[in-house]
């Protein structure tokens, strides 16, 4: 489980190929207090560190999860959103984010807003239920606020810290972002339909 409080954006520094799947090592400034078999979360997706050094962590990401976020299409030198997981002696400063991604979507706009920047994002039109105003939701693991939404569509506002200290500051239109939408809105939207059926 994570907050969506990002903690380091880290660097892509090698992306073999593997069966199945992608290892890849990421160079991060907490490197040296990971260990095996903790998790991490890179982009928003929750992965499980295979190995570690002082400068580096590696993971391995099965064909299942390149094929469903953009962890699939980053290459070496891309900056990467990484968040470890939450302790229980842990504030939750952002959400309930559990690091699995239920869709990816596509940025349409970037506008800056004074010192903020505005982020309007294109998504799957099957998960509109899951959108909701003032509402949280995850972008490459960040926790935001939906400010508003329209169609298949929704923005939200940047602060300049967050785009400064996350991997937004690289984003441009039509890059590929992971989403999760909120846990507690998806297990409402769930009850009601099964109550529904």
């Amino acid at each position: 489980m994570f907050t969506g409080i990002i903690k380091s954006v880290g660097r892509i520094q090698k992306i073999t190929s593997v069966e199945d799947g992608k290892e890849i090592t990421i160079a991060s400034d907490f490197a040296d207090e990971v260990s095996v078999d903790q998790s991490i979360s890179i982009n928003g997706v929750c992965h499980t560190a295979t190995a570690c050094d002082e400068q580096t962590f590696t993971v391995q990401s099965v064909a299942e999860t390149l094929r469903k976020t953009n962890i699939g299409g980053l290459q070496k030198e891309d900056p990467v959103n990484l968040e470890r997981s939450l302790r229980p002696d842990q504030l939750l400063d952002g959400h309930i984010v559990q690091g699995h991604v239920d869709a990816t979507g596509t940025i349409q706009d970037i506008e800056q807003e004074g010192t903020d920047w505005l982020f309007t994002v294109e998504y799957p039109q099957e998960h509109s239920n899951l959108i909701v105003g003032r509402g949280s939701i995850a972008i490459d693991g960040i926790s935001l606020t939906v400010a508003n939404e329209e169609g298949n569509t929704f923005s939200v506002a940047i602060i300049p810290y967050t785009y400064k200290h996350t991997n937004l500051n690289a984003k441009e239109v039509g890059d590929t972002v992971n989403l999760e939408f909120d846990v507690l809105g998806k297990y409402v939207v769930k009850y009601l339909e099964n109550r529904d059926g």
